[in-house]
């Protein structure tokens, strides 16, 4: 991963050779999004060429200084409309052709995005939407764009008009004010290298998780109300996956934390091989917030919050794996594993 962000890097140092930053979007680890209307007619001169055609000139440019520079072969998708059919194009089109390079416009909508051959090759569309859109009769994108959006708006919210001006080429997103989502919770979720059939070694794993999102909390000086954990069983287990959560009064302990989630995770189950955990907290309050009772040793939770607070800071100075507890050298213990692994996402292909 450190490899990967370095590479990273170098591309986007590259992108600004075309583009001012302000025009200039990461959308993740390996894709980003490049406004050229100011750069174009700097880099071609030509003025017989049609702006398709500039366009596609300056993005085999750009393949070409990715190319020398860091040895990546890049994909590029293009639209004079809007960000969302140049990612369409990118998704859809660029992958499959010889220059690894394609372009859509308005034009290309009934030919090109209605034409997308399944739902969920369609940006915002996952797994679940496609079963609710099925529902609804809906099994392709040239059905979405021509169905009543008020159907949409009725199953799916604010979503389902989004995905109906989605599904008929219009985006109103621009690189230079990119869609920022609020946060309602901070989460963490891992697919785990193999079936979790004991219970004490799950637990093990959920007490690491919901330490490292504890740690997140207390950063963004939060405490949360509410605790959630996902349980995804093995391909061998024919059993749903579990998706719980509870109330808690406002906390960001670890201790606290680690105890809800295991109470949480015992109340729903019973056995089974487990292959996926997920935990997130929501409903956040102030850390100043709190609620004390008449049975609180407050001592007690002094020298807790003390000790918490002296544990992050020698983290903070030395790393997670700074200070762990002997259980990490077990065999099911996933914290110096993961501890390999870097950062959330940044996107050009």
């Amino acid at each position: 991963m450190d490899r990967y962000i370095e590479k990273n890097l170098e591309i986007q140092h590259i992108f600004q050779n075309y583009a001012a930053p302000n025009d200039i979007h990461p959308y993740s680890i390996d894709e980003g999004f490049i406004n050229l209307t100011s750069s174009l007619n700097y880099f071609i001169h030509d003025k017989s060429m049609s702006r398709k055609a500039k366009l596609d000139n300056l993005s085999a440019m750009l393949q070409r200084d990715i190319w020398r520079e860091t040895g990546i072969y890049s994909t590029v998708g293009m639209s004079n409309a809007n960000p969302l059919l140049a990612k369409l194009a990118l998704d859809n089109e660029a992958k499959k052709t010889v220059t690894m390079r394609a372009n859509w416009s308005y034009e290309d909508v009934e030919s090109k995005v209605w034409a997308i051959p399944s739902l969920t090759d369609f940006w915002g569309i996952g797994s679940r939407t496609e079963k609710r859109l099925h529902k609804l009769g809906i099994n392709s994108i040239k059905e979405l764009a021509n169905v009543d959006p008020t159907t949409l708006k009725k199953e799916f919210g604010k979503v389902g008009l989004q995905l109906w001006f989605h599904a008929n080429g219009v985006d109103e997103s621009n690189v230079h004010n990119p869609y920022q989502p609020k946060s309602h919770g901070l989460g963490n979720s891992q697919v785990l290298q193999r079936d979790y059939h004991n219970q004490k070694e799950i637990e093990l794993v959920l007490s690491e998780m919901a330490e490292q999102v504890t740690i997140r909390l207390r950063k963004a000086h939060k405490k949360a109300t509410i605790v959630s954990i996902h349980i995804g069983y093995s391909n061998i287990e024919m059993k749903k996956s579990i998706n719980a959560q509870m109330k808690i009064e406002p906390a960001n302990l670890t201790k606290t934390m680690v105890k809800h989630v295991i109470e949480l995770f015992r109340s729903k189950y019973d056995s089974g091989a487990v292959r996926q955990i997920g935990i997130s907290y929501s409903g956040f309050a102030d850390e100043s917030y709190g609620l004390i009772s008449l049975f609180d040793d407050m001592e007690t939770i002094e020298k807790e919050e003390k000790l918490q607070t002296a544990i992050d800071s020698v983290r903070e100075q030395f790393g997670f794996l700074a200070i762990q507890k002997a259980n990490v050298l077990t065999e099911g213990s996933r914290n110096i594993e993961r501890s390999k692994l870097i950062g959330d996402t940044l996107q050009v292909a």
